[in-house]
């Protein structure tokens, strides 16, 4: 099975490329990243191929080309509010998400449609009010846009994931290939560490079993295990809470 791959170079992304690459169900990895994939160049795994992409809002025939045959994605570039502005910010998390779903609508048929997974987080809502946060809002834009699309088109099964405190601290493969922490963030993770991995797990998200099923779901597994409370409905488009990745890959109950 052939799956596509952004944001391979950040902290989820890394998870999600070490799933792939142990996964013998997935033949081919296609990459899309502005620069080289360091955990790539390390594997040496003839499978994945890094596509160097400057443009996250253009999609040509020649890269589409590259990508024939892909029965899904996962979408986990994305970039903190904290780091660029509100416009920056809008761009990266719905702009490049959008236009890649536009595109990426090519590559399914109605015998065999294209899974898009799309790595949202927790706090992102559908129903902002005033105070919410602009993580919150625009991840809940880009959700019902995505289901907009889902709607218009059968053979795009876009779906949405909402993790919580993604944490790597297990996870010794991707270790040196995620970014740094800021010193705030740092202490923040030692704060939280604990706590989350031993008290308030249903926030728990750790990378590891994170990659696996984020593949999973690229690769149309769980199709019929999205009518539970812990997973909103957008017509056919799931927004499954941490909860339920939890749940759904055997974390909890």
């Amino acid at each position: 099975m052939h799956l596509i791959l952004t944001g391979a170079t950040g902290l989820v992304g890394s998870g999600v490329l070490d799933a792939m690459i142990k996964m013998k169900d997935v033949s081919k990895i296609s990459i899309l990243s502005r620069r080289p994939v360091k955990m790539v160049e390390d594997v040496k795994d003839p499978r994945v191929h890094v596509i160097l992409h400057k443009d996250f809002e253009k999609y040509d025939s020649e890269l589409l080309s590259q990508l024939k045959g892909a029965s899904g994605c996962v979408w986990a570039l994305g970039i903190s509010q904290t780091q660029v502005g509100p416009e920056e910010y809008v761009k990266i998390t719905k702009d490049y998400t959008l236009a890649a779903s536009e595109a990426f609508q090519k590559l399914g048929s109605e015998e065999k449609p294209f899974n898009f997974v799309y790595v949202s987080g927790t706090g992102a809502t559908t129903q902002p009010g005033r105070f919410s946060a602009i993580f919150a809002r625009v991840k809940g834009e880009t959700e019902l846009a995505l289901a907009e699309m889902r709607k218009a088109n059968p053979s795009f099964h876009a779906s949405s994931i909402r993790p919580a405190f993604i944490d790597s601290a297990s996870h010794d493969a991707i270790k040196p290939y995620i970014p740094a922490k800021t010193p705030l963030y740092a202490a923040a993770y030692v704060l939280l560490g604990v706590p989350m991995r031993y008290v308030a797990k249903s926030y728990w998200s750790p990378t590891q079993d994170l990659g696996r099923f984020l593949t999973e779901m690229a690769m149309g597994r769980y199709k019929d295990q999205f009518k539970a409370k812990d997973i909103q409905l957008e017509g056919e488009f799931p927004i499954l809470e941490n909860s339920a990745f939890r749940r759904l890959s055997g974390l909890s109950r």
